[in-house]
């Protein structure tokens, strides 16, 4: 009977001993599957938020005005200079005067409810990128008093709203 009981007992902790080892074997998997399809995640969150956050990493900010520009948050309305409209998407960013360097990004192209980028007397060098023209919301870029070169993109024909394009100049 002793022995019985004694493999009985063996076999269950054998049982539980297999069971744990399924479970952290799950666990594990689980873990190395949220860490390769996290980022992933993360980027396709808010499209917005991303965009925005590339647009920071791309600048050089001395006067840390894009600090509260968060790429954790759910999205961008609550980031300084950044508004948005009803919806929560950003229709607006006003970094006019903020001493920024660098270059813009295409990913700013992927702001579909952005009506004002307001950029004017800054330092941004470079082209503009051609994806601004998919902004068809858009109703005033400013850029004056950058050190921006070449042309205006072509797709800016496509920018049937567009009012006020760099030195306040009419659009047609």
């Amino acid at each position: 009977m002793t022995s019985y009981l004694t493999s009985k007992t063996s076999s269950r902790q054998f049982r539980r001993a297999i069971e744990r080892g399924i479970m952290e074997r799950e666990v594990n998997i689980s873990s190395v599957l949220l860490l390769v399809f996290l980022p992933i995640l993360r980027i396709s969150a808010n499209v917005e938020v991303d965009a925005l956050y590339i647009f920071k990493t791309n600048m050089e900010d001395p006067n840390n005005v894009l600090q509260s520009w968060d790429p954790t948050f759910a999205n961008p309305c609550t980031w300084f200079h950044v508004t948005c409209n009803l919806n929560n998407s950003v229709s607006r960013v006003d970094l006019a005067n903020a001493a920024l360097s660098g270059q813009l990004v295409p990913q700013l192209g992927l702001l579909k409810s952005l009506l004002y980028l307001e950029l004017h007397h800054n330092n941004i060098s470079g082209q503009i990128p051609f994806e601004l023209g998919s902004l068809s919301s858009l109703v005033s870029l400013d850029l004056y008093q950058n050190s921006l070169t070449g042309p205006i993109p072509d797709t800016f024909s496509r920018l049937s709203k567009l009012r006020i394009l760099c030195e306040h100049l009419p659009f047609t």
